[in-house]
C-alpha cells in the first residue's frame, strides 16, 4: 500500500491516539468515528482492513473482527494539522453495534429552511412508490405501467435532453437532464439495479484508464 509520508509527522495526544472519522468511498456518506495509534495506523496499512484502537478495552481492534462487517481501507488522509484522520473505506455491512449503517442515527437538530438531498435520497424515495403505491404518484403510474412505458420515457427524454443541447440552453440542458436522470433512476429500480452497481461501473472504467494511461507514460 502507497504512503504518502512519515507516520511521525502525525500529531498523537497524550495517550498516544488520534481520532479518525471514516466515510463510505463512492457515497462519502458518514460511518463512524474512532481513535488510532501508531500500531493501528501500521496495522491497518499492512492488512488493508480498519484497525483501530479501544479506549475501553485497551487493544487492538480491527473492525469486523466479530460482526463480520469489515471496513476495506481505500485510503488515510490527515488534515491540515496532523492531528486527525479521515478513512475511506468499502463496507461489508453496517458500522454501527446496533445494526444501523451508521452510528450517527441520532437527529439531534435540523435547520427547517435548508435540505440535506442526495442522489440515494431521491431512488429511494422512488423506489418507496414502487413499494407502497399512491394514487396519483406519476411515478407509481410508471412502475404501475411497466418496462415499456419507462423504456419510452427513457427515450423521450434523451431526445429533449439533445433538442435543449443542441439549442445552447443551459437551463434548459439542466431541467432536461434532471427529467432523464429521473426516468433513468425509475428504470434502474424496475430492473433491479442499484446506485452502487453503476459507481462500481465507473469506477472499473476508471481503473482501466489510469492503468491505459500509465502504459502510454511507460513506452
Amino acid at each position: 500500500m502507497e504512503t504518502f509520508f512519515n507516520i511521525d509527522e502525525l500529531k498523537f495526544d497524550d495517550r498516544g491516539l488520534i481520532p479518525a472519522i471514516t466515510i463510505e468511498a463512492g457515497t462519502h456518506r458518514l460511518l463512524m468515528q474512532a481513535y488510532m495509534n501508531r500500531e493501528s495506523i501500521e496495522k491497518t496499512v499492512e492488512t488493508g482492513l480498519a484497525t483501530y484502537w479501544s479506549r475501553s478495552r485497551q487493544e487492538l481492534w480491527c473492525k469486523g473482527e466479530t460482526s463480520g462487517n469489515y471496513q476495506h481501507v481505500v485510503s488515510i488522509t490527515a488534515d491540515c494539522d496532523r492531528d486527525s484522520l479521515e478513512l475511506v473505506v468499502v463496507a461489508d455491512g453496517p458500522a454501527c453495534h446496533t445494526g444501523e449503517y451508521s452510528c450517527f442515527h441520532e437527529p439531534l437538530w435540523k435547520n427547517p429552511e435548508l435540505e440535506d438531498f442526495t442522489m440515494e435520497d431521491l431512488i429511494q424515495l422512488i423506489d418507496g412508490r414502487r413499494t407502497s403505491p399512491k394514487e396519483g404518484s406519476y411515478t407509481t403510474y410508471l412502475f404501475q405501467k411497466g418496462r415499456e412505458k419507462i423504456l419510452k420515457k427513457v427515450g423521450e427524454e434523451s431526445t429533449e435532453v439533445i433538442i435543449a443541447g443542441a439549442t445552447d440552453d443551459k437551463a434548459e440542458t439542466i431541467y432536461e437532464i434532471s427529467d432523464l436522470v429521473y426516468h433513468v433512476m425509475v428504470l434502474m429500480i424496475n430492473m433491479g439495479i442499484s446506485l452502487e452497481d453503476i459507481r462500481q461501473e465507473l469506477a472499473s472504467r476508471h481503473v482501466i484508464d489510469h492503468k491505459v494511461k500509465q502504459e502510454k507514460m511507460t513506452k
